[in-house]
């Protein structure tokens, strides 16, 4: 899984030393984008330096864990005169490098970090200035980190820009030494964040005239020269055909609209507007090909594209910058958003990168713009060849950098657009995933740009449990109920659906016929008959399905000529019935068999609804179905995955159960799905029924008149009817009478029993199906309150309702629980008690 590629490929030496200096070099980076810049600036160095030449090894963090990789780093570094590092953030990495780096730290001429882990940090040492005491030294530079650590990675980020800017035109005229080199350590942020190759040059000779070669006479009597770095704008618009990176939108729109290599609809205002996020360092170090690619693929299938920059990590900058109507921004109040659709090329969380994140800032911009948010992934951690022939895909570290941590901020569609190249480090665009990017990002601004009377939406239902004849069932959820309440909705709000029944049921027996029907029944409703032909043409990767299922159209979904779309059109609205796995009484072997397909007519359902009928959205409609479970890669899907092939460009909206995070999360990356929570039915107590209320009664009676005669007889009692309802499978009842027990164990055995009795009445059980649309009744909702106010939230410091009623009369609710569950007759009562003012309280609210 972890990338095979071995670090010698970055290994650069001189053709020929030709007695010049030789200086070492050794740098460890998360990315790969500076290493084809940093290549050029050392061969330009060996080609044109007459005195001074550079032997430089680079490594990917990643690679750090292949042990021969990390041997070669360690050995680099204890011949290196120089060390560099960037964006160092995941612990037992950081840990190993400064376990490399720091036995050599004072013998190295040079160590620049750049913004990395404290701990990585602390390697930095330029001349006098160093932060190897970065927390508790009194210096300026520490003073103003130490006030920036409570905030937010984006605000420290911002802070650092603002130093580098500023202190090195300050510093240039102090005369001490730790002066200058303060500044030339701030200098060598401008150079790394300017990422060109003149500016790594530059950078590289400024570092070897100031620290590696200080004494002249060691150069012959000569100096190393070198230039001030070229600083470009921290944020801007940048376009590949553009003369400039723009900083003002409205002199980037006057350029767009003025160019002559597009069309007259691509500079139609109204037509569909891509934002894209992209790196400064891409744009500077010229590894932008996925960049370019992007933009071209977009205004090919008619988008205008505003593609905005950062330097920093903080990209909601030039979101709210430039995604608005210019003379707006994300500030103003009532701001008119200028693009239709976000995609983010950085892979990063909006605010923070893979460091220190601000989700709170980063949701306040995306909410304001309330604009679909996808975030598009370049590979990081393998080559192009390691993903493709991977099973599992993506590279667990950048699922968890770029995957989970950016759908914090609510983002979507997690799609790879550029793979690596193995020897050069640089992006290479992933074309058919461009294509995939592009188109889903153009149907998301189709989506709010067609008038609500033309939009089609399909309601696709499922068969729950796979296979078990429950069509348009789903965990927790009424689902024609609930789709009936949503067509209401649409109805009402202008969509076209002048056909709807007139109730939940009549809906139901339009598609299905048969509140029975099993998933191969004639009663299924078929809404189109599909030609082998039309499905072979429309199908591209049908070929792939024939060998687990053979020629189309087979027997699932077929009439053995065509293939059947089962469903029901009501105008706009299509309601269909999505295939089975097709494996019967083995629905879930899709999961594990990797030669596996979904059938033909699964196929042809998904075809169906993107090129015949043209739905503009799909709602999957509950938890859960089978899309998201076909076969292909765990994360990262490729051209070749199922899940891919099958939901094409549609955008996918998608009912998950609340209670389910774990699948609705697969269903969100691995399907492209929205995922939109319903919660699952209210709970409330089972009660008891029966004998064991009589039980219960019997209880009762024991605690009124235990300490009379009566009390023996009544334990007798108890004993035999926990027999004849079973209980005794879960309670250890003594063969001896009651009277030869003492007064102490015929209370134990009580406690034991209305111990168990109050489990079973107060086991929850759901009350009916969710209705999406219909609210609890008050019963329903004091039900589910008291299950949540009973619950301890310690990560928040809030204590629940039985706690609290068990301090106030000076009782520890853990030590009641555990009596209780001992049997002890005193605190089982006390817990039903503190249970009913629990709920007494709740209803009181």
């Amino acid at each position: 899984m972890f990338t095979h590629v071995k670090s010698t490929i970055r290994h650069i030496t001189p053709d020929a030393v030709n007695g010049r200096h030789l200086l070492k070099v050794v740098y460890v980076v998360l990315e790969p984008q500076y290493q084809s810049a940093l290549s050029a600036a050392v061969s330009s160095i060996n080609q044109n330096q007459p005195d001074l030449a550079i032997e430089i090894s680079g490594y990917l963090i990643e690679e750090l864990r292949d042990s021969e990789n990390y041997e070669n780093f360690k050995r680099d570094v204890a011949e290196a005169n120089i060390f560099l590092a960037s964006l160092i953030f995941i612990e037992d990495l950081a840990d190993k490098v400064v376990e490399a780096v720091t036995p050599h730290r004072d013998r190295l001429d040079a160590a620049v970090v750049f913004p990395s882990m404290p701990k990585v940090m602390r390697l930095n040492k330029l001349g006098s200035f160093s932060m190897a005491q970065l927390g508790q030294s009194k210096s300026a530079i520490a003073q103003f980190m130490r006030k920036r650590k409570e905030k937010s990675g984006s605000s420290f980020q911002d802070g650092m820009l603002k130093m580098v800017q500023t202190l090195p035109k300050i510093l240039k005229y102090m005369p001490m030494d730790k002066a200058q080199d303060a500044r030339n350590f701030m200098l060598s942020f401008q150079y790394w964040l300017g990422g060109s190759t003149d500016n790594l040059e530059n950078f590289l000779l400024m570092l070897a005239d100031k620290y590696v070669f200080k004494d002249e006479q060691q150069l012959k009597g000569t100096s190393v020269e070198f230039k001030d770095p070229v600083v470009y704008p921290d944020m801007g618009i940048w376009h590949p055909l553009a003369p400039k990176m723009f900083e003002d939108i409205q002199e980037y729109l006057d350029w767009y609209n003025s160019r002559r290599d597009i069309s007259t609809n691509l500079q139609d205002p109204l037509a569909p507007c891509v934002g894209l996020v992209l790196q400064r360092t891409h744009l500077v170090t010229g590894d932008d090909a996925h960049y370019v690619a992007m933009v071209q693929e977009l205004e090919a299938m008619g988008a205008r594209v505003v593609p905005v920059f950062a330097g920093g990590l903080d990209f909601s900058k030039p979101v709210d910058a430039y995604f608005y109507q210019p003379g707006q921004n994300g500030k103003n109040q009532t701001p008119n958003a200028l693009v239709d659709t976000v995609v983010s090329l950085t892979g990063f969380a909006l605010v923070g990168g893979p460091a220190r994140q601000d989700h709170p800032k980063a949701i306040e911009s995306l909410k304001r713009l309330n604009r679909p948010y996808m975030v598009a992934l370049p590979l990081v951690f393998q080559t192009t060849q390691e993903w493709e022939n991977s099973d599992l895909g993506l590279h667990p570290i950048q699922v968890a950098l770029q995957i989970a941590i950016p759908e914090l901020d609510g983002a979507i569609e997690p799609i790879i657009l550029s793979g690596r190249d193995g020897t050069t480090g640089k992006s290479i665009a992933l074309q058919d995933r461009i294509e995939a990017v592009a188109k889903r990002a153009m149907k998301w601004a189709s989506l709010r740009r067609k008038p609500k009377l033309d939009k089609k939406i399909a309601i696709t239902v499922f068969s729950f449990p796979p296979d078990k004849g429950n069509v348009g069932t789903a965990a927790y959820l009424d689902v024609f109920g609930s789709i009936y309440k949503v067509m209401e909705a649409l109805k009402n709000n202008g969509y076209e659906l002048d056909e709807l029944p007139e109730s939940a049921e009549e809906l139901m027996q339009a598609v299905i016929h048969d509140a029975q029907a099993q998933y191969s029944s004639p009663e299924l409703n078929i809404a189109y008959r599909m030609s082998v032909m039309e499905y072979e043409r429309l199908t591209p990767y049908y070929p792939r399905l024939e060998e687990s299922w053979g020629t189309a159209p087979g027997h699932l979904n077929s009439d053995g000529q065509n293939l059947l779309i089962y469903g029901k059109h009501f105008g706009n609205v299509f309601i269909g019935v999505q295939p089975t796995f097709g494996y019967e009484g083995d629905p879930m072997r899709l999961l594990f068999s990797r030669s596996a397909s979904p059938h033909h007519g699964f196929a042809a359902y998904y075809t169906y609804l993107e090129e015949i009928w043209q739905a503009d959205a799909v709602l999957h409609f509950g938890t859960h179905g089978s899309l998201e479970f076909m076969p292909g890669k765990q994360m990262g899907m490729s051209g070749d995955c199922y899940p891919d092939n099958l939901i094409g460009s549609i955008p996918n909206l998608y009912y998950y159960a609340a209670n389910n995070p774990s699948e609705a999360t697969i269903a969100k990356r691995r399907s492209y799905a929205e995922t939109i929570s319903y919660l699952t039915p209210p709970a409330e107590n089972a009660g008891l029924y029966k004998g064991l209320k009589e039980l219960s009664e019997l209880i009762g009676s024991y605690q009124t008149l235990k300490d009379t005669g009566r009390g023996v007889p009544i334990v007798n009692t108890i004993m035999d009817k926990c027999r004849l309802v079973n209980l005794e499978q879960d309670i250890d009842l003594p063969e001896k009478d009651a009277k030869d027990m003492t007064g102490e164990e015929r209370d134990n055995i009580v406690g034991q029993v209305y111990r168990r009795l109050m489990e079973i009445e107060s086991r929850l059980l759901p009350c009916g199906l969710h209705v999406i649309g219909k609210p609890p009744t008050s019963e329903e909702a004091i039900a589910t309150l008291v299950n949540i106010a009973n619950l301890d939230r310690t990560e928040e410091e809030i204590q629940g309702l039985p706690r609290l009623i068990a301090n106030s009369i000076e009782r520890d609710i853990d030590e009641i629980y555990r009596n209780n569950d001992q049997g002890i007759l005193a605190d089982v009562q006390l817990l039903q008690e503190i249970n009913q003012g629990t709920t007494a309280a709740v209803t009181a609210l």
